[in-house]
């Protein structure tokens, strides 16, 4: 079976999500990536009978920043396959480098992946122990990135006394004032003097239960300010 590649020129990707409620959230932050390095893509994903035998002669499975650019340039497609991609994630891309390489984090829980139906694409996790993948993505002719270099690298982790402000913000402002609000209208001046506590655990509760569905957009991190 011949392999067709594809030119992919160096340009930026914006990855992750800057949504974190748990029903429509995803996985953060939404940063962007600067690839500065020209390199060719397979047209279509690869078996991995093939694939392994691309490897050693020198071929890389493809970065989830790859991947992206190369989507984003129009140059790659699949057929109902199921495909496997190099990074390694956690719950974050907290720590990432955002230089076209390969995110692997601590500890990592599933590995990226892309799943085809009907010649549209969808993000596809994998899990760790899940089965041996039958298509990865390919990548050959790329300049070997300096590892030691840690330029264009996402924080460690988000900035907690900043979240942690925002939420007891949101616990007041969506549940505890609004249950002395409905309190004061509906209940008697006695119940709040003694219910008080009851008013604000409720609060607090209403306040977190929003997280579902509502939190503020996060904040997306830029090359210029990483």
């Amino acid at each position: 079976m011949s392999i067709e590649w594809e030119v992919i020129k160096p340009g930026k990707v914006l990855l992750g999500s800057d949504n974190r409620t748990v029903l429509f959230g995803g996985i953060g932050p939404k940063h962007e990536v600067k690839i500065d390095y020209q390199f060719e893509i397979s047209k279509y994903p690869v078996k991995n009978n093939l694939s392994g035998k691309l490897i050693l002669e020198g071929c890389e499975i493809a970065s989830e920043s790859e991947w992206s650019l190369a989507t984003k340039q129009q140059k790659i497609f699949g057929n109902d396959e199921t495909e496997e991609l190099s990074d390694r994630v956690n719950n974050s891309y907290w720590g990432k480098i955002c230089d076209g390489r390969s995110f692997v984090s601590d500890n990592w829980i599933f590995r990226v992946g892309r799943r085809w139906e009907v010649g549209q694409c969808t993000g596809f996790r994998i899990e760790k122990g899940g089965n041996k993948s039958e298509y990865f993505r390919l990548v050959r002719n790329k300049i070997v990135l300096n590892k030691s270099q840690k330029t264009n690298t996402l924080p460690s982790s988000p900035d907690k006394s900043k979240l942690l402000i925002e939420e007891i913000l949101i616990c007041f402002l969506a549940g505890i004032i609004p249950s002395f609000i409905w309190a004061y209208f509906n209940a008697s001046p006695k119940y709040i003097y003694e219910g008080w506590l009851n008013l604000v655990f409720g609060g607090i509760f209403v306040g977190f239960f929003t997280i579902l569905f509502w939190r503020p957009r996060t904040k997306t991190w830029l090359i210029k300010e990483m």
